[in-house]
C-alpha cells in the first residue's frame, strides 16, 4: 500500500534521515520517496496507515491531517 504524508515539521537533511529511520524501524521493507521542499513523504508499506502515523509522530514528525 502506498501512503502520502505531509510532514510540516520536516525542514532539513537530519529530518529526512530521522523520518526514514522511523519508518524503516516500523517496517524494514518499507520504501520512501521524500520531497523535503514540499514537506511530503510517499511511503510504500504493508503496515496500516495508523502504524506509520504513530511511528512518524513518535519520531517528532506528526503528519498533517489529510486534506
Amino acid at each position: 500500500m502506498t501512503y502520502q504524508f505531509i510532514l510540516p515539521d520536516m525542514s532539513c537533511g537530519h529530518c529526512v534521515a530521522a523520518i526514514t529511520e522511523a519508518v524503516q524501524q516500523a517496517d524494514p521493507a518499507a520504501t520512501l520517496a521524500i520531497d523535503r521542499d514540499a514537506k511530503s513523504a510517499q511511503v510504500d508499506s504493508q503496515l496500516p496507515r495508523e502504524a506509520l502515523v504513530a511511528a512518524l509522530t513518535e519520531a517528532g514528525y506528526p503528519p498533517a491531517a489529510a486534506a
